[in-house]
């Protein structure tokens, strides 16, 4: 026998958004959102993965989001909810990458270059014990949610990249 044992097996490459989407369908009851953005990956994916100043603007109960970096691409963040609540996040993020995971909340972003514009993917899922019924009870408003994040998110892009602006 010559070559690799493997070589005769075919083999897929995911991009991120479609890699987000095979996560969040491994999840019980995630909030999947995706949208073709108009804007190239270079001009959104600043606004998305600046989880300090940026999340808090496009996440409705969210009041703030610290990052300690810790190891290259691996970070910690609290994020503390308008109500107070707090949770501390291990987070990957990378150009066009962005998974989070707390106790109770797990959640990430994706985005691709497409043509002229970008993909961009966000989900979202409750790690609870409890988190099946309480996710089949949110998931009528949830979706109603991420939609708004991307409302917001293509509104944040648009304010960072108007002529003039100030930091």
């Amino acid at each position: 026998m010559t070559g690799s044992v493997n070589s005769g097996w075919p083999t897929a490459e995911l991009d991120a958004v479609r890699r987000l989407q095979v996560i969040a369908s491994t999840a019980k009851h995630p909030t999947y959102a995706e949208r073709r953005f108009d804007v190239p990956l270079e001009q959104l994916w600043p606004v998305a993965s600046d989880l300090e100043n940026e999340l808090p603007l496009m996440v409705s109960g969210l009041r703030s989001f610290t990052v300690t970096p810790s190891s290259g691409e691996r970070l910690s963040g609290q994020a503390v909810g308008l109500l107070g609540y707090k949770e501390r996040f291990d987070v990957v993020l990378r150009p066009g990458w962005c998974l989070m995971q707390g106790q109770v909340l797990t959640s990430g972003m994706a985005a691709v270059a497409d043509g002229d514009g970008c993909r961009f993917a966000f989900f979202t899922s409750l790690r609870l014990p409890a988190g099946e019924l309480l996710g089949r009870m949110r998931a009528p408003w949830s979706a109603r949610r991420a939609e708004e994040l991307l409302d917001r998110l293509g509104e944040r892009v648009a304010a960072r990249s108007a002529p003039g602006r100030a930091e």
